[in-house]
């Protein structure tokens, strides 16, 4: 996942809603999970445009859609990152990336007003973590991802990169990085699966 340093602290702000987004409905207590930091904590971001990107992982969407059978803990997919303005910027890495991560696919997103935070840095513009439970206050069900990533460029709160339009050295980029997270990928079948199925010319055995 590609990430900028956090200039934004929230300490000296009042009156700030927090959002977090789940496939999972009928949450009341938002609770701990060990992260990619190895410690348990809740992921929030003070900008509802910004947790759109989480209504969907695609690498256990098309496991579960190819018959992939796994039952460990899936890696995330994670292509964006963030501009000089520290708006989200999504990146198709191959064509319809984005349709085919979250195209027809129901969540919810949480949000809550208090929020312990842990001291723990992200490098992630305006998320905000805690390793306590954070309470729910209210919760929007997003009937089609897609439709509600589109709705969020067309307001200029993100920006979409399509595959199309990226220029040949990107694609030169990705595909090195593609098998680089191959080699790297030993211990993940399930990432595996999913990177030989959506980059079947960069990567063969």
């Amino acid at each position: 996942m590609i990430g900028t340093q956090n200039p934004y602290t929230y300490s000296d702000f009042e009156n700030i809603m927090y959002y977090h987004a789940s496939p999972t409905g009928r949450i009341e207590r938002l609770e701990p999970r060990v992260s990619e930091h190895g410690i348990p904590l809740v992921y929030l971001s003070s900008k509802r445009e910004n947790v759109l990107v989480y209504l969907s992982n695609v690498v256990e969407k098309y496991c579960r859609e190819t018959g992939f059978a796994y039952d460990g803990k899936y890696t995330k997919w994670g292509p964006y990152g963030f501009d000089e303005r520290g708006i989200l910027r999504l990146e198709e890495y191959y064509p319809h990336a984005i349709e085919k991560t979250y195209k027809g696919v129901a969540g919810y997103i949480y949000r809550a007003e208090a929020v312990v935070e842990a001291d723990c840095a992200t490098g992630i513009p305006y998320a905000v973590v805690s390793s306590q439970p954070v309470a729910v206050t209210a919760v929007e069900y997003v009937p089609d991802a897609y439709e509600a990533i589109v709705q969020a460029a067309r307001e200029g709160l993100i920006t979409i990169r399509r595959y199309e339009d990226m220029p040949a050295e990107k694609h030169a980029w990705i595909a090195k990085t593609v098998r680089e997270e191959y080699a790297n990928a030993a211990n993940h079948p399930e990432y595996r699966h999913f990177l030989k199925g959506n980059f079947p010319n960069v990567i063969s055995d």
